[in-house]
């Protein structure tokens, strides 16, 4: 580490003489090493070795297993659609491969994209680059379809760090989450690329017949995919057919460990739940935000199966078993990387609960009984960003009050 602190010394007397050279210096160096002047020891001041940056870097470590199983899901729902390698572990190296060069580039495109956006507004304003890009730049492509053309993701990308984020004034001042203003854009512009059963499977004649020259083994045409694989996921099943649709195609099993077409990040449940166990240990994570959804989504559930079980309804999606929808979409991923982060979210600590709990209702409301969207997940943590100031100014409030009166007491 030495050599790379003398070479940055070297430099920084050339990168001084540039605002863009200066904020370049500033994110290597800061990314690199912390800072020389510390806090001292002696006094009131609490002393803490985890800056921004570190704190963003560990919640990108905790992403890492499922993106690991996103890789390998994008290949082998890939392969199952052509009718190879149905096994989990059979054409390891296939799928894998496949999958890394599915997601490769939309990660690159995506740090390349919002990097770029980030490196310019901070060179106009003189100061560094900031943080927070560390970890939208992993969440979005795993909130994505595996197959959404580069030119949709870069725009989507530009669109909700330059309107979400820097127009606010930059990382800390954001009102909403910005890898889900990242999907949202995708949603309401190119509603046809990110819904229906489509789009959550990467199919790719070509990359099989040229890359792989895997036409020989199979008898019949691999140009054609094979009968009875669709591409639906759980939840639009559900919509349709309620939890008896979703069982003549998928398992419980393969619905927590993965094996399903999503979102590339979303689906596999064990690793989510590693993820959120460590940002829960590291404090980066509030278990009450985490702990308070689950508590709105079994409650909202619960009502929905009463009314299903009570009256007579056309929708089926009413009478899935309510603990089920802990596993059939995306809400553990939400629950753990979207709803806690601290920038957007309640600060005070009955505000987590109250904001947790309603993100767990509404989104809900939205995944059941809206017609045209089968999850609520996204729309519900955007709205509930936007309340999340409001929540905390009554709790504050009400506190104030409490206060007085035990004071005039």
């Amino acid at each position: 580490m030495n050599f790379f602190r003398n070479q940055l010394d070297k430099v920084k007397p050339y990168a001084e003489k540039s605002k863009f050279l200066h904020t370049a210096y500033d994110a290597f160096e800061t990314f690199l090493f912390t800072p020389k002047s510390v806090t001292p020891g002696t006094g009131a001041h609490i002393r803490d070795g985890l800056d921004l940056k570190r704190t963003m870097v560990t919640v990108v470590l905790a992403l890492q297993l499922c993106l690991l199983f996103g890789i390998f899901n994008i290949g082998h729902q890939h392969f199952n659609a052509f009718g190879l390698y149905p096994g989990l572990t059979e054409g390891l190296g296939y799928k894998l491969l496949y999958g890394l060069l599915q997601i490769l580039p939309m990660i690159v495109v995506v740090h390349v994209v919002g990097l770029g956006i980030e490196f310019y507004f901070a060179s106009k304003r003189g100061h560094g680059v900031e943080e927070g890009f560390l970890v939208s730049g992993m969440l979005i492509p795993l909130i994505m379809p595996p197959d959404l053309p580069l030119w949709m993701v870069a725009l989507s990308v530009a669109f909700a760090v330059v309107i979400a984020k820097e127009a606010f004034g930059g990382t800390g001042m954001n009102l909403m989450n910005i890898a889900l203003t990242a999907r949202v854009f995708v949603f309401f512009a190119y509603p046809t690329d990110i819904s229906g059963d489509a789009c959550w499977v990467s199919y790719d004649y070509n990359f099989l017949h040229h890359i792989f020259g895997l036409q020989h083994l199979t008898s019949g045409n691999v140009k054609d995919v094979v009968d009875g694989f669709s591409g639906a996921t759980p939840l639009a099943l559900a919509a349709k057919g309620g939890w008896e649709a979703v069982t003549k195609h998928y398992t419980v099993s393969q619905m927590f460990w993965g094996d399903i077409p999503g979102s590339v990040g979303e689906m596999c449940k064990p690793a989510i739940i590693v993820g959120a166990l460590m940002l829960i240990i590291t404090g980066i994570g509030s278990w009450q935000i985490m702990v308070s959804m689950i508590l709105g989504l079994l409650t909202m559930g619960l009502v929905f199966n009463g009314y299903a079980a009570t009256f007579p309804t056309t929708n089926q999606f009413l009478s899935v078993p309510f603990y089920y929808h802990l596993i059939i979409g995306s809400f553990l991923f939400a629950m753990a990387y979207m709803a806690t982060d601290p920038v957007t979210a309640a600060q005070t600590a009955t505000g987590k609960w109250l904001y947790g709990f309603f993100i767990g209702v509404v989104g809900m409301i939205v995944r059941v009984l809206n017609p045209a969207y089968p999850e609520g997940w996204m729309l519900a943590i955007l709205f509930m960003n936007v309340f999340a100031p409001l929540i905390d100014h009554y709790v504050i409030e009400a506190n104030i009050k409490r206060r007085l009166k035990r004071s005039h007491a």
